[in-house]
């Protein structure tokens, strides 16, 4: 029996369903209340939605972590390393309550948590009114719902694993967070059947995918509090990585993208963090977390 550690909220019991699923009759889900859960500050740290569960990791309470790869911090801690990333789901951000950011009316009111959507958002439309809105996907569209915001962003992974894809717009004009649409599975380094079960599952062009983007936000240095944006792709043979990174108010932006060798995606996240490095990313990034401050 491999028991797979979850957060217990509807989103990530449906993807570690979707695990254990691929698992078969050998795989046990055991929820873990988090200190992300417990405390939804705006200062949140989203480590804290992986901290517990990577303890029980360490503990041997647990085989197997399933995580939303965009949560997992570039450091893991000694022991544990990320030993599968299944299929990719849609990695896009998407708008619900309207078709398009086009459609919203001068000043409308939309409804984000993050520091990266609402940077893309703001340089965008800088018209828009980009409120605080936490909470489970369904807490979130039971608020747009009820007429507190005019269009609200979500991950359209988070929404097609709920079965409410219908319900989103994709927004192809943001760069997803990195790792976004992704699962990581962290186990313990001494636990080769774990690691065995986990490499079964994976994806190669969704490891590919995310090994590049998380070494982009190694380069950069990167943290919850500096809206960074990293997507890679395999396009004709090749693997292409964009990246932006921005103040939140969308007041000052960059953006960048390359092309490399999909056998060296952690060459290509780290030459993309580079350049933009040489042009000024990490004082952008810096002025961003005295800001979050």
């Amino acid at each position: 029996m491999i028991r797979l550690g979850t957060r217990g909220s509807a989103l990530a019991v449906a993807q570690a369903r979707l695990v254990a699923a691929e698992l078969g009759d050998d795989a046990e889900l055991v929820p873990i209340v988090t200190s992300g859960d417990r405390a939804r500050g705006a200062d949140m740290d989203k480590s804290r939605f992986v901290k517990e569960i990577e303890e029980a990791l360490l503990a041997g309470e647990v085989d197997l972590a399933v995580h939303s790869a965009k949560d997992v911090p570039a450091e893991l801690p000694s022991g544990l390393s990320i030993v599968g990333v299944p299929e990719r789901a849609d990695p896009r951000d998407a708008l619900c309550g309207a078709s398009s950011l086009e459609e919203l009316a001068d000043g409308a009111t939309v409804g984000t948590s993050s520091l990266r959507r609402r940077a893309q958002l703001l340089a965008l439309r800088p018209d828009l009114d980009v409120r605080e809105l936490r909470g489970n996907v369904d807490t979130r569209l039971r608020r747009l719902a009820e007429g507190e915001f005019d269009a609200v962003v979500l991950a359209q992974a988070g929404l097609d694993r709920l079965g409410r894809a219908a319900e989103g717009a994709p927004l192809p004009e943001l760069v997803p967070a990195p790792g976004q649409g992704c699962l990581a599975l962290e186990a313990r380094t001494d636990d080769p059947r774990a690691g065995a079960a986990a490499a079964a599952l994976t994806d190669r062009a969704a490891l590919t995918c995310l090994t590049a983007e998380r070494a982009l936000v190694e380069g950069l240095g990167a943290t919850c509090r500096t809206p960074v944006g990293a997507h890679a792709e395999l396009v004709d043979g090749a693997l292409r990585l964009a990246a932006f990174a921005g103040l939140p108010d969308g007041s000052h932006w960059m953006r960048d993208s390359d092309e490399g060798d999909p056998d060296e995606p952690a060459g290509l996240g780290r030459a993309v963090a580079a350049r933009l490095r040489a042009a000024g990313a990490r004082e952008l990034l810096d002025a961003a977390e005295r800001a979050a401050a």
